[in-house]
């Protein structure tokens, strides 16, 4: 008997971010990062044997300070809450870093949750980005405040997300959010960016 085939992977914005391109001298920039590996962790930062365990795993360990993201080459560990963290990693690499972290986690008060599918990434890049964001977000955005390196956690437009800096050069951003909310979020965000002008990367 012939094994089913795997279902191709599908992003709750596809066929509805509109035609890639716009204006060059658009404000901002949207687009998505897709399927995107993702890993909710749990367990105490300072804890040694956690930190190390997790830096062996994954390659980085995680962040200790408050609203802080460690990085190392194309993952990333944000830092949600006292015990919880969110690893970000290339899409198909999320099974094997969740079975590698469960593995080294044994024992401990620790869990490693494969949540790929629980979050669609939405970027906004450009020169306004900043200014579109701060419309619907109540964190301060200032650069000598949030700046790359940075994670917070709150309500974007109503929506709760998850925003992090990537590049300040120019500033970028991502934001986290469910996927029943993606179109309504992505409705707002070119809304709040007609006065500045956008344009659509592809994926």
């Amino acid at each position: 008997m012939a094994e089913a085939a795997t279902p191709t992977p599908r992003s709750p914005l596809d066929g509805y971010t509109g035609p890639v391109g716009g204006p060059s001298d658009a404000g901002v920039v949207l687009g998505e990062l897709r399927f995107q590996g993702k890993i909710n962790l749990r367990g105490t930062a300072d804890d040694k044997a956690f930190s190390e365990a997790v830096a062996k795993a994954v390659g980085l360990a995680p962040p200790a300070t408050p609203g802080t993201v460690a990085t190392a080459g194309d993952r990333a560990v944000l830092w949600l809450g006292p015990d919880e963290s969110l690893v970000l990693m290339p899409a198909g690499e999320e099974t094997a870093v969740a079975t590698a972290l469960n593995a080294a986690l044994a024992g401990m008060q620790a869990s490693a949750t494969d949540v790929t599918d629980n979050y669609t990434t939405v970027r906004i890049a450009g020169p306004k980005a900043r200014w579109v964001l701060a419309k619907g977000w109540p964190v301060d955005l200032h650069p000598g405040v949030f700046c790359p390196g940075r994670v917070a956690q709150s309500n974007l437009a109503l929506t709760n997300a998850i925003l992090r800096q990537t590049s300040d050069d120019p500033p970028s951003f991502e934001i986290l959010v469910r996927p029943s909310f993606a179109k309504y979020l992505w409705d707002w965000l070119t809304d709040a960016a007609l006065e500045v002008g956008y344009r659509v990367e592809a994926g």
